[in-house]
């Protein structure tokens, strides 16, 4: 019986001597739920625990320390898991740290707080962000234009541009939705908004939110931005002080030649783009590639670049995936102007076929910045009226993988970028 006794203990002991990490893989074949993995990874961080990301080891993996608390919520969440000894791990990480192997352990020191610039009311499947972030479980707070201007901005680490129009056009809507019940709706609480705000015009209250945006992020904030907040951002800045607007937008006539006032040294990413004059088009400038695309839905896909894990872990954080092809997908902004795009902006994503980025970022000051092309990932022409996205049934979504990247690039500890 002793020894019976001896031998139980010997193997519980050694259990818990060897069982000391937890490895959620993000490899294609080995996880079940890519999009809620990033979820335990940031409810990990909440509890004030430090993870490691394993740059392009398995997909970009996770490494936690062992705990069954941890066990659990994985099992709850059904993402997959491998516990693994500390030998296993010290090997792996070893590999890792090897010059001739491209990745890198890239710790994760604590969970980012997250804020979502978005219309009150607005429900979470109308945005990819707030979708995809509500699916992980990852929690944010909804703010708008009051909440910048009154400088509430410094109280998060990570800021999403819900889909918006930074240049108050309305969206561009005006030709296919002016009598729309909604649209009236939205204009006129987008007016009494900037009323109460103290603006004449809903252009000028967007200006001056842009412009607070731009300080946030120059301070060493994180700005994350899709679809038509991305172009209209940056526009908005180049034509500071300039009225662009015609007047069923804001009730007096644009200015004259207001392209030859277009201040590109102003903008995060773009340059040498033609503003589109016409309220009866779609479209806020030359910078949007939708209407000039030739490229069939079955072959519309956009490939992500390769950086150095060791050298550039910043692009390369943000391009971790389980796969270097991305479904492509539209918006009213669905890809960018490849001789419109900045030279200091990283390409992350691009369709070379078509001449378009997809997925760029750049530095501005202290801070980053990245703009994500097109409306909803897994809904390939999203329609105003079109039913929600359903993650549940894309849950290894790539498309949706890069978005979750960016919710944790603030939380690593930051190396000099050498790109």
């Amino acid at each position: 019986m002793s020894k019976l006794l001896s031998f139980l203990f010997l193997a519980l002991f050694s259990v818990n001597a060897w069982a000391s990490y937890i490895l959620i893989p993000m490899d294609v074949e080995n996880q079940k739920e890519h999009l809620k993995a990033y979820g335990i990874t940031y409810w990990t961080l909440e509890k004030n625990v430090k993870v490691k990301w394993l740059l392009n080891y398995r997909g970009g993996s996770f490494l936690l320390p062992d705990s069954e608390a941890i066990r659990k919520e994985c099992q709850i969440r059904g993402v997959s898991f491998e516990v693994i000894s500390d030998s296993k791990t010290e090997q792996i990480l070893t590999d890792i740290s090897s010059p001739s192997q491209n990745m890198e352990a890239v710790v994760l020191e604590k969970a980012p707080r997250i804020a979502v610039y978005s219309p009150k009311g607005s429900l979470p499947w109308d945005d990819a962000v707030t979708m995809v972030l509500t699916y992980a479980e990852i929690p944010y707070t909804v703010i708008y234009d009051e909440e910048v201007l009154s400088d509430q901005l410094v109280l998060y680490d990570w800021l999403h541009l819900h889909h918006e129009d930074f240049t108050g056009q309305y969206g561009k809507f005006y030709r296919a939705y002016r009598s729309a019940p909604w649209y009236i709706e939205e204009k006129k609480n987008a007016e009494a908004l900037a009323n109460k705000l103290g603006y004449a015009k809903v252009s000028e209250a967007k200006r001056d939110v842009a412009l607070k945006i731009r300080d946030y992020v120059i301070g060493g904030g994180f700005m994350f931005a899709m679809c038509s907040a991305t172009d209209s951002f940056d526009i908005a800045l180049s034509v500071e002080g300039v009225d662009i607007c015609e007047p069923m937008f804001d009730g007096d006539p644009s200015e004259p030649g207001y392209q030859s006032k277009v201040d590109y040294s102003k903008t995060f990413a773009f340059k040498d783009y033609t503003l589109e004059r016409s309220p009866m088009v779609y479209e806020f400038s030359s910078i949007d590639m939708t209407t000039k695309r030739k490229i069939p839905k079955e072959t519309d896909y956009f490939t992500l670049m390769d950086y150095s894990a060791k050298w550039d872990p910043i692009p390369c954080m943000l391009v971790q995936n389980h796969t270097a092809l991305v479904k492509g997908f539209m918006g009213q902004t669905t890809s960018y102007e490849r001789d419109q795009i900045k030279s200091n902006v990283l390409v992350m994503g691009e369709n070379k076929s078509n001449g378009e980025g997809r997925y760029i970022h750049g530095i501005k000051g202290k801070g980053f910045f990245t703009f994500y092309g097109g409306h909803d990932p897994e809904d390939y022409q999203h329609r105003v009226g079109d039913a929600k996205t359903e993650l549940e049934l894309h849950p290894n979504s790539p498309g949706y993988r890069l978005i979750l990247n960016n919710v944790l690039f603030p939380a690593a500890k930051k190396k000099k970028q050498k790109t």
